[in-house]
């Protein structure tokens, strides 16, 4: 909803929302995108014209349920396209691929890796990649470091750094993210190597002054342990961490309890030759006056600079990069 570069989005399915708009339960703001009960309020609505179905769903199992089957199996009847970032393939299962050939419609499996010979191990060819490398990283899964990692790429840009985003997730890459990965379905012994090969691809293509690398899960969580590849593959520089404070328990772990900025912290500087560098904050469970309270705390406790990348000024992310790394207000290239 927020960005999306690949697809103009017409309509929101989601039964638990349906009649309100999807800026307003987002973020407060109306864009003018309904939400609606089912894909027939959607195709029904007036002026909608759409001509493909992204699945949004993201199960920690990474599959299917009968009645979602249902709903992309309709779609495809309608005449539309699928998007799926789900770890079950659509595209090798003989029911959708049969009803995709019969009414002309094509099937995207984003997650799909690169087959094993296009694989590839860590190099060392990130030495290349001369330039500024930060990684929004987190202290759990689903806390908003896509978000926040685009919200930054933006604000340098127009602050006239030439910053480029590397997705690591099919969230990314479905909103049509250049350079990037499906990071968590690629074999483990080429996940550092895959990371690397798409961090130098963007250096290469693009020569940026910052390339800003999405994180997945947490250093610490004990099940997504993404960021330990996206570490060792990017080598930042710098990593800004993004925390939910009123999250008492990892998002899909109820039983497990979220770590503090801090043991995160320490965590990431010991595992890596990096530094902290800022702590953006998902204010979910909070209203604004417990954010400003806990930016103010949190800049105290860490001594290091702390927004919430949503609600506050995109110049505090810039501040944030540019603190740590002054030289860059000497790369700043003409802003129309």
């Amino acid at each position: 909803m927020r960005h999306c570069d690949a697809f103009e989005i017409r309509a929101v399915v989601d039964s638990h929302s349906a009649g309100l708009d999807a800026g307003m339960v987002l973020d407060g703001v109306a864009n003018g995108i309904p939400i609606v009960t089912d894909l027939a309020a959607a195709l029904a609505l007036a002026g909608v014209r759409a001509d493909t179905f992204i699945y949004g769903m993201a199960p920690a199992n990474g599959l299917f349920r009968p009645e979602d089957r249902q709903a992309l199996l309709e779609a495809m009847a309608s005449g539309l396209n699928l998007v799926s970032g789900m770890r079950e393939f659509l595209g090798d299962d003989a029911e959708f691929a049969a009803v995709a050939q019969r009414q002309q419609v094509w099937i995207r499996d984003v997650r799909r890796p690169a087959a094993l010979k296009d694989l590839r191990l860590f190099d060392g060819s990130i030495a290349r990649a001369n330039c500024l490398r930060i990684a929004v990283l987190g202290t759990d899964g689903a806390i908003g470091k896509r978000t926040t990692a685009t919200l930054l790429v933006k604000a340098l840009q127009d602050h006239g750094i030439h910053a480029v985003l590397v997705n690591t997730g099919q969230t990314g890459l479905i909103q049509g993210g250049r350079f990037g990965i499906p990071l968590d379905a690629i074999p483990s012994q080429f996940c550092s190597g895959a990371v690397e090969g798409a961090v130098v691809e963007a250096f290469e293509s693009q020569h940026p002054a910052v390339i800003v690398i999405e994180g997945q899960g947490a250093l610490s969580h004990p099940a997504y342990l993404s960021s330990a590849f996206i570490l060792r593959g990017s080598q930042p520089q710098a990593v800004i961490l993004q925390h939910a404070p009123a999250r008492r328990n990892l998002s899909d772990f109820p039983f497990v309890a979220m770590p503090t900025p801090t043991s995160e912290i320490r965590l990431i500087e010991a595992f890596a030759p990096t530094r902290v560098i800022g702590l953006t904050i998902n204010h979910e469970g909070m209203d604004d006056a417990e954010l400003t309270a806990a930016i103010a705390l949190y800049e105290a406790e860490l001594a290091i600079p702390v927004t919430d990348a949503v609600s506050r000024p995109a110049s505090r992310l810039v501040t944030m990069v540019l603190r740590a790394f002054p030289e860059l207000s000497g790369q700043r290239r003409g802003v129309a």
